[in-house]
């Protein structure tokens, strides 16, 4: 696949086409049973409180969500948040963080872009906006190399991705669509198996032989690499520059209206974060594994943390044209009508943190709130 404007808006059509699975999987699952209360406060909170006494901030168990993690672990939030209290939830699945963001149990969330998709179109955009970007990268097909010697030896197996109709699932029917090979987005049967399987037990799948391969974030991919697994391909290799929104972060409309102190707060502590991050990759490597032993109970081993982390890169930017081409490619996958995502986002916040803090403004695209 090219890397160029027609692929990656093809690509984009896979996202959105898998946004009504998206809702099902939403109600299939509510999101107090996906979510733990981390029941932990790293900084506390110092000074006067800002116009919320709390924020609640919700992010997944992933790399991919480094900059919460590590936001979290050292207290960048709570440092800007001052005297109101960062409270913080994690996720497995972007439907039930959804979930809560619309049922009021968090107000600001790092979340992937398919779900934000999902959730902003499902409410006739009226529940969320995205306000800033958070990562991109980290995503690859690792295969078994004793089935799968090559791209092409991709047809007739059975690959897992994390969910259906999620980021990783869209941009896996795109790929085999881009290949000419036929799936039925639904069912994942056709030409190539699609098994969606949650990335918690994806390893174990692997070991015993009822998947070839996965289409997934880090650190996952790099646990099946640990498992024997060979990496036949980096979907950044698939997006113009190399670059494509794997996290963005969403805000409650309401919360952003009533508390928007707060909501530039959150964002400020974000910013210092990557920057943080960027500066000090083996500190920040070690801080979001911290991080993860709390929220999980188990940290990852070095032979998983260290490539996978190299593979992510940590920005402030929401990436908006690529959030854009991978609404088309769910389109494409039937899974979705074209939506309208004008207003998505709402940067403005963003940009007037990154001014102050000497960076460089970023660009919504033109799917800004007007």
């Amino acid at each position: 696949m090219p890397a160029n404007r027609s692929t990656s808006v093809r690509r984009g059509l896979a996202a959105v086409a898998a946004l009504p699975l998206l809702a099902l999987a939403a109600t299939a699952c509510g999101y107090g049973s996906d979510a733990e209360d981390s029941a932990k406060e790293n900084v506390a909170a110092k000074g006067k409180a800002l116009s919320a006494d709390t924020v609640k901030i919700g992010y997944f168990g992933n790399l991919t969500h480094g900059t919460a993690l590590v936001g979290n672990q050292k207290g960048f939030f709570q440092k800007e948040l001052k005297g109101t209290k960062a409270s913080y939830q994690v996720f497995n699945a972007g439907p039930s963080e959804i979930e809560a963001l619309n049922a009021g149990s968090i107000d600001i969330g790092w979340i992937g872009p398919s779900p934000a998709i999902n959730g902003y179109t499902k409410s006739q955009s009226k529940s969320l906006r995205i306000i800033g970007g958070s990562a991109s990268g980290g995503v690859k097909l690792v295969v078994n190399p004793k089935k799968i010697k090559s791209l092409d030896d991709v047809k007739g197996k059975k690959i897992a991705t994390p969910q259906l109709g999620n980021t990783q699932d869209v941009a896996f029917l795109n790929w085999i669509a881009e290949k000419g090979w036929k799936v039925d987005a639904n069912s994942g049967k056709g030409d190539v198996s699609v098994v969606r399987t949650d990335n918690k037990i994806t390893p174990d799948a692997y070991k015993s032989g009822s998947i070839d391969g996965a289409w997934v974030p880090e650190p996952t991919a790099s646990k099946l690499v640990a498992e024997g697994g060979k990496v036949i391909l980096d979907e950044a290799d698939l997006w113009p520059d190399k670059k494509f929104v794997i996290t963005n972060i969403i805000v409650s409309q309401k919360f952003l209206k009533a508390h928007p102190d707060v909501v530039e707060a959150v964002l400020r502590g974000s910013v210092k974060t990557n920057k943080w991050i960027n500066a000090n990759p083996d500190e920040a490597k070690a801080a979001a594994n911290k991080q993860l032993e709390k929220d999980s109970g188990k940290a990852l081993p070095a032979n998983v943390l260290d490539p996978a982390w190299k593979s992510i890169e940590f920005t402030d930017d929401p990436l908006a044209s690529t959030l854009d081409s991978e609404a088309d490619h769910a389109v494409k996958a039937g899974l979705l009508e074209k939506p309208n995502l004008t207003g998505i986002y709402d940067l403005k916040p963003l940009n007037k943190v990154l001014k102050a803090e000497g960076g460089t403004e970023v660009d919504d695209a033109g799917l800004g709130v007007k």
